[in-house]
């Protein structure tokens, strides 16, 4: 019996010795496991360059600011990053804007010239903001108005989507423009904001457009509506049925009147970034003028089109009641040609 007991206990010594090999086993199996884990997981962080203060990598990427385009040194002012305040501008938010006014007079072709820019994809002409006399009250109401048109936050029909790369509006000469010169001149260029002038070169078709047109404001000819602006032909004859009287006794002095205020504002925007057009030649050379007006803002060139119509066509014989003293009138003057240009 005694024989018995002692080969049972050698029997259950040999059955636990495994059991405690394989703890063993385990434990350095697993240990290796968590070493090799740590190893490969520094080596994939450092492939993917993440730092391990990730509150400082976040400040680091959300603040990166836009690269600067391939462009040349003296045109960097002129390129602009705005947050607009109503809406994100997503993946175009790295796209440059440029700011630009079209500094114009009414009836000078602006409004179908301005259609023609709003034809682009990328270019916001936001109309004449400043015919609201409240927004041109003093400096300071002008430049709220300012900062939130380039700022993208001025919504209007001629709003684009968040990929605008060229904002502006009209701005006409009596608009406070010329009122407060020095100072709108300091924003222009401290702001980076470049000038389309466009003014007509034949004064007395725009005297007799502006006519037309305040007549009309009056006796709306359009079915009771009154439209500065026409897109059929129909429409255009129908407005240009009026034949306005020109006061001739005034008309030298509107005339020279007209030029002077051009030459101001020539001479008050010209040291800002601009560039000068003429209805007649857009008119004339129409894809010509475009495209340098599409390189002047730096967008893509594209054929540019609009649905206005024309009013005054033709013979300026054919839209003035007092025809024959008007040329009585301008014959012999510096204003002579005016008679016989078409446009």
């Amino acid at each position: 019996m005694a024989d018995d007991h002692s080969l049972l206990s050698k029997d259950s010594f040999v059955m636990k010795l495994p059991k405690q090999s394989s703890l063993v086993l385990r434990m350095v199996v697993l240990f290796f496991v968590m070493v090799c884990t740590v190893y490969i997981c520094s080596i994939c962080l450092k492939q993917i360059g993440v730092s391990p203060n990730y509150g400082f990598l976040n400040v680091e990427v959300f603040e990166r600011p836009c690269p600067e385009p391939n462009i040349e040194p003296w045109d960097i002012p002129f390129l602009h990053y705005p947050k607009p305040n109503t809406y994100n501008r997503d993946e175009c938010s790295c796209q440059p804007v440029r700011y630009f006014a079209i500094i114009s007079m009414q009836r000078s072709g602006s409004g179908w010239f301005e259609t023609l820019l709003n034809n682009h994809t990328n270019i916001s002409s936001n109309g004449e903001i400043f015919s609201n006399k409240d927004r041109r009250a003093n400096v300071s109401s002008i430049f709220e108005t300012l900062d939130k048109v380039y700022n993208l936050d001025w919504l209007s029909s001629a709003s684009k989507n968040e990929c605008t790369s060229a904002v502006g509006f009209k701005w006409m000469l009596n608009q406070g423009l010329m009122k407060h010169q020095e100072e709108i001149v300091e924003y222009f260029k401290t702001r980076g904001v470049s000038s389309i002038f466009l003014f007509r070169r034949n004064l007395l078709r725009r005297i007799i457009s502006v006519l037309a047109n305040t007549y009309d404001r009056d006796a709306k000819l359009l079915n009771g509506t009154h439209k500065s602006h026409v897109h059929s032909p129909k429409e255009a004859e129908i407005l240009a049925g009026y034949k306005p009287v020109i006061n001739t006794s005034l008309l030298i002095t509107e005339l020279k009147k007209i030029q002077e205020t051009t030459l101001k504002a020539l001479a008050y925007f010209n040291t800002t970034r601009h560039i000068l057009l003429h209805y007649e030649d857009v008119v004339e050379n129409r894809i010509v003028r475009l495209d340098d007006v599409q390189e002047f803002l730096k967008v893509p060139k594209r054929e540019l089109k609009s649905r206005q119509v024309k009013i005054h066509l033709g013979s300026l014989s054919q839209h003035v009641q007092n025809w024959e003293e008007v040329q009585t009138t301008l014959k012999g003057t510096s204003f002579e040609n005016f008679l016989r240009q078409d446009f």
